[in-house]
């Protein structure tokens, strides 16, 4: 038991509690807070975990042929990871996942984590809870649909009437608003060109039963005024939990955004639409929203125009570092008549940050959390070194895309309270083709956690290969990675693995950059043929097939290793 002490205005108080972490409450019993303490998962998590345990042994066994049943610790956790990079991340993972299903594999996957344009997809995909169990076909051709339509309408007269009832009606309701729900509007009416009133909450019932693999969608909280790559903290967000592994703080998934003190809800507020959560996990377009309507419908924010007398945008964004994420492009937007006195009240001079109110404040950091691992203590002129300069001491969070720091949600799923054997990550970004992997790596070694050496050389840099294996053989902690570079490689000579393409028309089809200034995948475009999409979406797939044996070499490797954990006896080197 750690004795605690805590002041606050005039009142003095001493309490016992048997938390490591924080000296927080006025109660002597963690049960009685709203916002669970403790670095576990949550029980609602654990109990899935119980329920995938069982289809991941039974499609582990059909797929590796396995001789005997697992038992249930030698289960290993497979997690797949996918990058950001707006809508060419969107289709992408659609296309890896399609890939996986066409391998038998989904079944044996438990996490499924996005970042930025890949939190997207996963967002439509679990609307319905059984999409793991259906053909994926026909949610990717709703997603064509929607990709490849007009974006015009997007600057209606009838949807921007739209957008500021919304952001109206938040304000008036006591939440803090930011030009971040604006682009959730914005991409809600691009992922589903209708009003969506689905909730993060909601996809409760897509795991429920361990029916799907668990969702897991990322941001960072940053500080203003202070760069991004030098503190950033990430928040998970899932369908039971919002919250910091790195202070151990959660709270249940319907009270994000209400507003809370010293570990108690103080305040409900409605649980946000999931649309403003998107605007949120994918905040880097916010930033350029300016260069987003200049790509879909031609012109930049000269739309306003449309909507009254005068209207006066004023871009401060030559001021700022674009890799800064609390200091990215701003826009100070002022009315010239009173039908749009509205916009006033929104848009001024915010960041592009998701404002919100923090749950942690008035909780308070024990003197030796610096021990702790899951703070940076090899830097004494990090943030995490001065303990009233730490996020609870904060009245708000600022978080933004996860991109802006680690554009892939590794640290998420490094922690060992979540104990993944081996990740299969995709990565959709054009350059640095394992620049996640080493800042990833960067990132765990900082904090002293177990992650295989990324070592490649200048030829893998330049002309990447589909798939790289990376892992730690020593270290039975350490995951093991499967890591997939976004690249047309065989696929253009090959239709399907091992079948050559023909026809003039099958070569053309398949022979395409991905990347250049004249590519329809730039990052800013939100807007693909059907044909464009479908090549990103059949490159994706092909890459995932072509790669069958790597992927089963490493579940056979995972399995290994998780027979290692549960056991005395290691047979490692019998699958390399």
């Amino acid at each position: 038991m750690w004795q605690y002490c805590m002041e606050y205005k005039t009142f003095k108080i001493d309490i016992l509690i048997s938390l490591p972490l924080f000296n927080t409450v006025l109660y002597t019993s963690t049960k009685d807070l709203d916002v669970r303490l403790g670095f576990d998962l949550c029980k609602e998590e654990r109990e899935f975990l119980e329920k995938r345990k069982k289809i991941v042994s039974k499609a582990l066994n059909s797929t590796l042929k396995l001789r005997e049943n697992l038992s249930t610790n030698e289960v290993p956790v497979v997690a797949v990871l996918g990058s950001g990079g707006g809508i060419r991340a969107l289709s992408s993972f659609y296309g890896s996942l399609l890939g996986l299903q066409q391998l038998n594999l989904l079944d044996s996957i438990t996490y499924l984590a996005g970042i930025s344009g890949s939190t997207w997809c996963l967002s439509v995909l679990y609307q319905d809870h059984k999409w793991s169990q259906k053909d994926l076909k026909h949610p990717i051709s709703n997603a064509q649909d929607k990709i490849s339509s007009s974006k015009a309408a997007v600057v209606s007269s009838e949807h921007m009437k739209y957008y500021f009832q919304e952001l109206n009606a938040l304000e008036n309701a006591g939440r803090k608003v930011s030009f971040t729900d604006l682009w959730g509007l914005i991409v809600e009416y691009f992922l589903q060109q209708k009003e969506d009133q689905s909730k993060l909450s909601d996809q409760q019932e897509a795991v429920k039963y361990g029916q799907n693999p668990y969702p897991i969608y990322a941001a960072v909280n940053v500080r203003p005024n202070v760069r991004g790559d030098d503190f950033a903290e990430w928040c998970e967000f899932t369908p039971y939990e919002v919250g910091f592994r790195k202070y151990g703080a959660f709270i249940r998934t319907e009270d994000f955004d209400s507003e809370f003190f010293m570990g108690r809800l103080i305040k409900k507020h409605p649980e946000p639409r999931i649309c403003y959560l998107q605007g949120m996990w994918g905040s880097a377009f916010a930033a350029s929203l300016d260069d987003v309507c200049l790509k879909v419908i031609g012109s930049g924010f000269s739309f306003l125009e449309t909507l009254g007398d005068v209207v006066k945008v004023i871009d401060d964004s030559r001021r700022f570092h674009f890799r800064d994420p609390t200091r990215l492009k701003t826009r100070l937007v002022i009315p010239g008549g009173p039908l749009l006195q509205i916009i006033q009240d929104f848009f001024k001079s915010r960041i592009t940050a998701g404002e919100t109110f923090n749950f942690m404040q008035g909780l308070y950091l024990h003197r030796d959390y610096i021990n702790l691992k899951k703070f940076v203590i090899s830097k004494e002129t990090h943030l995490d070194a001065f303990p009233n300069m730490l996020t609870p001491m904060e009245e708000n969070l600022y978080l933004v895309d996860g991109g802006f720091s680690i554009n892939s949600p590794f640290p998420l799923l490094i922690q060992p309270e979540r104990d993944v054997d081996v990740i299969l990550s995709f990565n959709y970004s054009w350059e640095a083709p394992f620049e996640v992997l080493k800042l990833t790596e960067k990132y765990c070694r900082e904090r002293d956690i177990p992650f295989p050496e990324i070592i490649f050389n200048k030829e893998d840099e330049e002309s990447p290969k589909e798939c790289y294996l990376f892992m730690d053989a020593e270290n039975p902690k350490a995951p093991i990675v499967l890591h997939f570079p976004l690249v047309n490689d065989t696929f253009r000579k090959y239709k399907m693995p091992g079948i050559e393409r023909e026809s003039e028309e099958e070569k053309t089809f398949a022979d395409f950059q991905i990347e250049g200034k004249d590519s329809p995948y730039r990052t800013f475009n939100f807007t693909y043929t059907s044909d464009e999409f479908d090549k990103l979406v059949e490159l994706n797939c092909y890459n995932v097939l072509n790669n069958m044996d790597a992927i089963l070499k490493a579940l056979r490797l995972g399995l290994s290793k998780r027979k290692q954990k549960a056991g005395p006896k290691c047979f490692f080197e019998n699958w390399l």
